[in-house]
């Protein structure tokens, strides 16, 4: 299998650091294949601007979306960007290796997504008529893949409990995991997580590392996150969930199959772009 890590991180020697070498030695030695792209080592342009665009500037307003989907579909897109979606294609799981900062990734990583995920690659994709709107959440150009967070927090794992000040992990990270991977299609596995990063002792590491290998063990075989998918029969025309699904839940919660729920419609062939 071929598993893609993207890590961000600036220093080589922190606990995000050492996760990712970790997981590139064991992966490695199970026979898969990994590539690693390092965005603070590449120097990664994290600003989503003009330059994005191979195309002579005509001089008119800036559409940015529209002008990431025409650089799409005409292959005139930054090589960069072309490079990392060719990885996206390869890999048949991604792992995003980040620190949690101000309860989000770090800003690198984001315009990561900013400019890869392009408007006709990981989003715009398939035919909208009647509920259904497009081929996203659970559909889309990544499906068939997994991904899977590893994440450094500082803070405590009480602090993100449903009563911790922070809030609830998993709504924390709902925008990442249902908006940035299970959109284009992905299927999503809980996350891995290391709190109390800056305080970790020597001592302390080997419990990490075997927590971590676990996951990478499981990585293709693990229960995934239930998230109901958009055009599974769930959600009406307007793409709120129809009434009597989400009993008992609340906040994001909803959005997870429930036991009792109708089957979801069986997810049909997915688009592929034309690169």
């Amino acid at each position: 299998m071929n598993i893609l890590i993207v890590y961000a991180h600036p220093e080589p020697r922190s606990l995000n650091g050492a996760l990712k070498d970790l997981a590139l030695r064991h992966l490695t030695a199970r026979g898969q294949e990994v590539r690693v792209s390092d965005l603070y080592a590449m120097d990664w342009k994290a600003i989503a601007d003009g330059e994005d665009f191979l195309a002579p500037d005509s001089g008119e307003r800036l559409f940015y979306e529209r002008a990431s989907k025409a650089a799409f579909a005409n292959g005139s897109q930054s090589a960069d960007i072309a490079t990392e979606q060719d990885k996206l294609l390869w890999a048949d799981a991604v792992i995003l290796q980040f620190p949690l900062w101000w309860f989000s990734m770090p800003a690198i990583l984001k315009g990561w997504v900013d400019r890869v995920f392009a408007l006709g690659f990981a989003y715009g994709v398939g035919e909208h008529g009647g509920e259904r709107w497009g081929d996203r959440y659970g559909e889309g150009t990544l499906t068939g893949r997994r991904a899977m967070l590893s994440v450094t927090i500082g803070g405590r794992a009480p602090h993100y409990s449903d009563r911790g000040v922070n809030g609830a992990l998993d709504d924390l990270l709902f925008p990442i995991h249902h908006g940035v991977l299970f959109y284009p299609g992905m299927d999503v596995l809980p996350p891995f997580v290391a709190y109390q990063a800056d305080h970790l002792k020597d001592e302390q590491w080997p419990s990490v590392e075997d927590a971590f290998k676990a996951r990478l063990d499981g990585l293709f075989t693990d229960e995934v996150i239930p998230f109901r998918r958009q055009n599974s029969g769930h959600y009406d025309g307007q793409q709120v969930l129809k009434p009597g699904l989400g009993d008992g839940a609340s906040g994001t919660r909803i959005h997870l199959v429930q036991r009792g729920d109708p089957e979801q419609r069986p997810v049909p062939a997915p688009s592929r772009p034309g690169r």
